[in-house]
């Protein structure tokens, strides 16, 4: 069984690979993402959208994503 430490624990937020995020593109522009650290969430300023990183793991689903304001 795995225990997890303070900075670990189930809201601490998780990371996502940078390596990862260079290959990653908007599923509808096929822009570039910017990654918000502090919502967790992937940004394609191109298509005003908002995708959310569930787990560590990227959820580039449209009707996943919110709509930016502005």
């Amino acid at each position: 069984m795995m225990s997890a430490t303070k900075s670990e624990g189930p809201m601490a937020p998780q990371r996502l690979d940078p390596s990862l995020l260079n290959l990653l593109v908007c599923p509808v522009t096929r822009g570039p993402l910017t990654l918000d650290h502090q919502s967790q969430r992937l940004i394609s300023k191109q298509a005003g959208l908002a995708f959310p990183i569930v787990e560590g793991l990227p959820i580039l689903l449209v009707e996943e994503a919110e709509e930016l304001d502005g």
